[in-house]
């Protein structure tokens, strides 16, 4: 919907309301044109209902106003007099209209001295429970909101089983373009995996002042702008759904190129503006190497400091194992393995190799190569390793799968660029040769109407040789450069995507510990409450937040023995 739609669709609420109350103000002793007159009529309708004036604030905003609206009812039709479940249960499956009832058919004397305190202990407990909801609501929509890291794209930096406070107000906080949607869950329901949105109505992009930008090896969150997933993760039906953008996947990852920046990759290392890029500390780039061992590989010889709780352990298939019928059939199965330079395949399983899946496939002793995901710090330990013959790195071919999905470039996910990341108002020349790079812009995130005939472009359905972008853009990658899916396969993100900034890591265990009680053991109690962003050590909290939990808990101790006496 556009603003001006969004404004007549404001303009027949108001109409609603007059109609369906108008009679409740008069009762009230307030003026009839009062219930008409927008914003002012909200405010005046607390009064009425002996409510503060500032709960007008959340009706308009949106998400937040979905759970306010139905509490605004009921305390509407009890200032008049009706109380009983049967008139609540009404006026919410009705979704106010009700009110409508209770105006036009009805005798209600308007109560003003009428007590706002629930009238029973279920009362209370469910007024306690939706204003909770309310304020969580508000604070995940527009402040701070929990997320947790699936994959280890970022690994080193952030680990699988970390789970972040992200900021909204850094970049500046979202408006959710989908308004009728379920609080604090994001595109599917709990248990049922049905969605938890409607599709339509939907507000159109609006982003609320930030206090900062997005700088270079910022790590950002964002909607995946590629997804098509039914659900966000766990989704394995291979079915594909048109999702809006604030209920497309959850992503984090790098942003090492920026709006207006030129970015070439070489030999896995990127060059911003032709300077190479200075990664801050805490990011490890990792990549695979064939390790070549001067015994055959297994669990005894594989080299002990890179199977630590914080790493993945991978192991190298062979290509007669992968061509092998049987191994076929378990691949399907498990559905777990990908390709890897050209003779060799290899399987990762969080925390090791999982032993049932590596007896099948003959893992257990296989000859004297693997691959390796590693960092350079790494490397030099393998390198030292008194089993080693030699540590080489892999280089992956030109691969069609690489943005912007051109073959005759010959780009691969380790070599590829020079690339102009878009910033807003820039202009670039369009031809056959670059609208591969800016085609997806046009279309499907800036919303034109983009037809290519023979060697002349249209936008809506004008002759054009150049473009100007409306928003900025930004390249997403990985740490784990060789495990990872990046904009190197989707191309740019746009600002409308973005989400906000990690700030916290405020718990972190390991998530594909086999059991509950293996997953208590494995708490990364160094990694709680500390920092994301920023160079050098992680800055930790936890014994500040620890002692202010304990404080509270003291002090509420001390409360009840004292109300007891």
């Amino acid at each position: 919907m556009t603003y001006t739609q969004w404004f007549i669709f404001f303009i027949a609420i108001q109409v609603i309301h007059f109609l369906g109350t108008w009679k409740l103000y008069v009762k009230a002793g307030r003026k009839a044109w009062e219930a008409a007159l927008p914003v002012y009529n909200g405010i005046v309708l607390m009064q009425i209902i002996n409510r503060p004036k500032w709960w007008i604030i959340l009706l308009f905003i949106p998400v937040v106003n979905l759970l306010m609206f139905p509490v605004i009812w009921i305390e509407t039709i009890r200032t008049f007099g009706f109380y009983k479940k049967l008139d609540s249960f009404l006026v919410l499956v009705t979704l106010g209209l009700y009110i409508f009832y209770i105006n036009y058919a009805t005798d209600g004397e308007y109560n003003s001295e009428r007590s706002t305190k629930p009238r029973s202990e279920l009362g209370e407990w469910v007024s306690s429970i939706t204003f909770a909801i309310i304020a969580a609501t508000l604070v995940h929509t527009y402040f701070m909101q929990p997320f947790t890291i699936p994959t280890s794209s970022l690994e080193k930096s952030l680990l699988v089983g970390d789970y972040l406070f992200v900021s909204k107000f850094h970049y500046g906080a979202r408006v959710p373009s989908t308004v009728v949607a379920a609080p604090m869950v994001h595109d599917s329901l709990p248990f049922t995996g049905t969605a938890s949105y409607l599709k339509n109505p939907q507000l159109p992009y609006t982003r609320l002042p930030g206090l900062q930008k997005i700088k270079n090896n910022d790590i950002v969150c964002f909607n995946w702008p590629a997804d098509s997933l039914a659900t966000m993760w766990g989704d394995n039906s291979g079915k594909f759904t048109y999702k809006p953008v604030d209920k497309k996947t959850n992503y984090v990852k790098r942003c090492v190129g920026i709006a207006g920046d030129s970015l070439e990759m070489r030999d896995g290392y990127f060059y911003i503006n032709g300077k190479k890029n200075a990664l801050p500390y805490r990011a490890k780039l990792q990549f695979y190497y064939t390790f070549e061992s001067k015994k055959p590989i297994s669990q005894s010889t594989y080299p002990k400091f890179l199977l630590d709780k914080e790493r993945t352990g991978v192991y190298k298939i062979l290509t007669e194992y992968w061509e092998n019928e049987k191994v076929q059939k378990v691949i399907k199965e498990n559905g777990n393995l990908s390709k890897i330079g050209q003779d060799s395949l290899y399987t990762e399983v969080a925390g090791g190799v999982n032993p049932k899946f590596a007896q099948r496939l003959k893992m257990i002793n296989v000859d004297n190569k693997i691959n390796i995901n590693m960092t350079d710090e790494e490397v030099a330990r393998l390198k030292k390793y008194p089993l080693t013959i030699s540590v080489t790195k892999i280089n992956h071919e030109a691969d069609n799968a690489i943005f912007p999905h051109v073959k005759e470039l010959g780009w691969s996910q380790d070599n590829f660029g020079p690339i102009y990341i878009p910033e807003a108002g820039k202009t670039v020349k369009l031809n056959k040769s670059s609208l591969p790079f800016y085609e997806q812009i046009i279309k499907n995130y800036e919303n034109n109407d983009l037809v290519v005939n023979g060697d002349d472009i249209f936008v809506n359905g004008k002759k054009v040789d150049s473009y100007t972008f409306k928003q900025d853009y930004f390249y997403l990658i990985g740490d784990n450069r060789h495990n990872s899916l990046d904009a190197r396969y989707w191309g740019y993100v746009p600002f409308d995507h973005v989400l906000g900034k990690p700030v916290l890591i405020w718990f972190s265990w390991d998530a594909d510990a086999a059991s509950f009680g293996e997953k208590i053991k494995s708490i990364r109690w160094n990694r709680m409450f500390t920092t994301v962003g920023g160079d050098g050590e992680p800055v930790s909290y936890r014994y500040f937040v620890f002692a202010l939990i304990a404080l509270y808990f003291g002090w509420s101790f001390y409360k009840g023995k004292k109300k007891k006496a």
